[in-house]
């Protein structure tokens, strides 16, 4: 099967870690908001990209220090599945962003977090491995998040 290049483009941004900590908590903030779930009782981040399965693991241990709860097996083909629901985790991750796991009913984008220029870039890179693509620049540019 052909990589799209929206696929390529994605495994070339996943080629790099954030250098700092607050990088890495706003690369994993793009990522959550624009993942298949991030609640106050669970996260799932789902992706077909083989590279962004290998960089998530990096990402959330540098941004939270911790590991999913659960992790798609190696042979595993197509969607793979990256889940955290242990309680204390998502304290952690929605207080680190803060949201309260009690009474937050709608997430935003809170600028603390994206406030040096270095950390809205890494949040753009998370949301667009999340929810983003982008097309071939010979048909035109158009990026969707």
């Amino acid at each position: 099967m052909a990589v799209s290049f929206s696929g390529n483009a994605k495994a070339e941004i996943c080629r790099g870690i954030p250098q700092r900590r607050c990088c890495a908590v706003a690369e994993c903030f793009g990522i959550l908001l624009f993942c298949n779930c991030f609640a106050s009782d669970g996260i799932r981040i789902i992706t077909e990209s083989r590279e962004f399965a290998q960089l998530l693991p990096k990402l959330f241990k540098k941004a939270f220090s911790i590991s999913f709860d659960s992790l798609p097996q190696p042979d595993t083909s197509g969607k793979l599945v990256f889940q955290i629901n242990d309680p204390q985790k998502l304290e952690l991750i929605l207080s680190t962003y803060g949201f309260s796991p009690r009474d937050t009913v709608c997430l935003h984008v809170n600028l603390p977090v994206v406030e040096d220029a270095c950390c809205r870039t890494h949040f753009l890179r998370g949301a667009f491995l999340a929810g983003g693509s982008v097309t071939d620049p010979e048909k035109g540019y158009h990026l969707e998040l």
